[in-house]
């Protein structure tokens, strides 16, 4: 049988509904508690309305939000491009094509290598509030490593996704339509089965857009529902492609035009934004304010991979797009939460409302606006997921 606990004395409660809170798209309570049932949340409001449970935890005066949905990450990777960063940043400027330098280390690794580096990654970015991540294959780009990356991925989230995508392999650099061919067939059969999702890097250096849209397409034709990296280091096709497919996400969107924004505020596409690769390669920055002034929806996630955006903090992405990318702290918020739901098309997290998975992060501040009013500082100081604490 499952037992019931409220968290009382919360300062501040992150709904993500406007109907249970104010009315901003953040639904706040204050002085709130919660109640979780099982795996569920089953009640939200005043302290001081609270039901009766068998446990009660006292939060202290602190801040309550959903868990982080970080709907963006590759995370099944060995070695690391220390000697890459440091390049870079002595001035050396970013393109795709170090993923070979990863795409090389991984082949040489062992499963239960491979399985160790994700669980650690995926271990620190609980400590740091996140409950619900989308990882992805791409660093292996043969047939069997492809599928043994979304394997190991699948023990640990349900959001897995194929990206054979990435580049085309160094087995093909002679004979890139060869590769789609590859992943378009043989690959695809053997990666389908373990995926929900299927990605490409549609950019110069990568895949073009006629390649990206037969790559999505086959995949949409074995189950699989896209999502793209697009526009990250130049304009391109990648994010109307997007809405034309009915991706969930276009990530990145760094490079938009007028009808870029155009076409994703008309869609259901959301706009995922990285600013920890921007960071990393000291590129520009996305400009959130004009997507979310358009009426586009707005994730955010870390990209969290060895080569571009090597974090797995989402606040410390919430702290980059308030400070540069023209967000405000209660859109960062959102779009961190409710946002990385939307673009996992997912309505069970992402929120605290009765019927939610009770995925939950407390702070040790009193409001949500200090994860960008104290940048760099460990503020999560309780994590539940699925209702059980972990954190």
């Amino acid at each position: 049988m499952s037992s019931s606990t409220v968290i009382t004395n919360i300062a501040a409660l992150v709904t993500n509904d406007p109907s249970l809170g104010d009315d901003s798209p953040l639904g706040l309570i204050q002085d709130a508690a919660v109640v979780i049932d099982g795996d569920r949340v089953a009640w939200t409001g005043e302290s001081r309305k609270a039901p009766a449970t068998d446990n009660r935890v006292d939060a202290g005066g602190r801040a309550v939000l959903p868990g982080f949905v970080d709907s963006h990450s590759h995370l099944v990777f060995a070695g690391d491009r220390t000697q890459e960063f440091n390049a870079r940043m002595s001035g050396r400027s970013y393109s795709a094509g170090g993923i070979r330098t990863t795409v090389a280390a991984t082949r040489a690794a062992s499963d239960a290598e491979l399985e160790a580096n994700l669980t650690h990654y995926l271990a620190e970015a609980l400590r740091q509030g996140t409950t619900t991540f989308e990882t992805k294959s791409g660093y292996g780009l043969t047939v069997e490593d492809e599928a043994r990356a979304l394997r190991l991925a699948a023990r640990h989230t349900d959001e897995v996704t194929f990206l054979g995508a990435h580049i085309v392999s160094p087995d093909y650099a002679d004979d890139p339509a060869a590769y789609v061919a590859l992943v378009t067939g043989e690959m695809l059969d053997a990666c389908a089965p373990h995926a929900r999702w299927i990605d490409v890097f549609c950019e110069k250096g990568a895949f073009d857009g006629d390649q990206a849209r037969a790559i999505l397409t086959a995949g949409k034709a074995k189950g699989l529902h896209p999502r793209i990296h697009a526009n990250q280091l130049s304009y391109g096709p990648g994010v109307q492609l997007a809405v034309e497919l009915d991706a969930a996400s276009a990530d990145h969107c760094t490079h938009l035009t007028d009808a870029d924004v155009d076409a994703l505020a008309s869609g259901d596409t959301v706009a995922t934004l990285l600013p920890g690769a921007e960071f990393s390669t000291r590129a520009e920055w996305p400009d959130a304010r004009r997507l979310l002034d358009a009426g586009v929806t707005v994730a955010l996630s870390t990209d969290c991979n060895p080569g571009s955006s090597f974090t797995s903090s989402v606040p410390f992405c919430i702290a980059l797009a308030v400070r540069d990318m023209g967000m405000t702290p209660n859109e960062a918020v959102w779009s961190a939460t409710a946002g990385g739901a939307a673009a996992l098309r997912r309505t069970d997290i992402g929120r605290i409302a009765p019927g939610a998975r009770a995925d939950l992060t407390l702070l040790d501040a009193p409001s949500h606006v200090h994860l960008a009013y104290r940048p760099g500082v460990p503020l999560v100081s309780g994590v539940w997921r699925a209702g059980v604490r972990v954190v």
